[in-house]
């Protein structure tokens, strides 16, 4: 049985909390979970959010259970995009949304296997082993600058534009989903993110904290939290994590032989 748990902060500079998350065990068997960092200031960034999670998961609500890969991923696509047309169609019928956007990243699991759809610079990881793996590619300038061998990879992590996306949910009419399968072993841990940890938390610490496997979930998701905090929390930080536990881990933190 897979584990979740999801916290989100306003960090120690922003009035208001632009990100939106939520992870729910659907009747059908499957585990959807969804991570987004709004933006279009005032009202707007945290309007823009919350209508992509909750677009998500009222499509994504009425699976039909059994699906195949093929169609959860089409499933996910859908519902992005659908997304997408309400918050631009919302946008454009308000001035007070003129021009609002969202990233998104989100997972459809079925059992151990499952789909992610990305759009913008909220990230998803994979934790094996020890070994951090970043499953999306942020759509910003400064990647774009990087992927072309314009700038190292030190100037990616410290540029002053780093922030700036190429791909948003929600300001334009049509817009390109990137969709990745992942599948988890025990004792893996899929991470999703805003960049306000992203950007402050190190995969070296993230290693570190999610491979700690004998602390409690909750407990591994408030201290990367608590990380991007310290590290200055100049951005609104969402964590959410999804755990395929270890048997052999459960069992030797009972005192049994594994």
């Amino acid at each position: 049985m897979i584990k979740t748990v999801h916290v989100s902060h306003v960090g120690r500079v922003r009035s208001v909390n632009e990100d939106s998350a939520w992870i729910r065990h659907l009747e059908q068997g499957y585990i959807l979970g969804i991570v987004a960092d709004g933006m279009g200031g005032h009202l707007a960034g945290d309007t823009a959010s919350r209508l992509a999670v909750e677009t998500l998961a009222a499509d994504l609500a009425t699976l039909e259970s059994g699906l195949s890969a093929h169609s959860l991923t089409a499933a996910l696509s859908d519902a992005i995009l659908h997304a997408n047309e309400v918050i631009f169609q919302t946008a454009a019928h308000d001035d007070k949304y003129h021009n609002m956007g969202t990233t998104v990243v989100a997972v459809l699991l079925n059992d151990a296997s499952g789909i992610i759809g990305h759009i913008g610079d909220s990230r998803a990881y994979v934790i094996s082993k020890g070994v951090v793996r970043q499953i999306t590619e942020d759509h910003t300038l400064v990647n774009e600058l990087f992927k072309n061998g314009q700038i190292s990879k030190e100037e990616r992590e410290n540029h002053p534009r780093r922030n700036v996306l190429t791909r948003a949910l929600g300001t334009d009419s049509e817009v390109q989903v990137d969709m990745d399968s992942i599948s988890l072993e025990k004792g893996d841990v899929l991470l999703l993110c805003s960049d306000g940890l992203s950007n402050l938390v190190t995969e070296d610490q993230i290693s570190k904290v999610v491979g700690a496997a004998e602390n409690p979930l909750e407990e591994r998701a408030d201290r990367l939290l608590h990380l991007a905090l310290l590290a200055g929390g100049d951005d609104n930080i969402t964590v959410a994590l999804f755990e395929l536990p270890d048997d052999t881990v459960s069992l030797s933190e009972k005192g049994c032989d594994a």
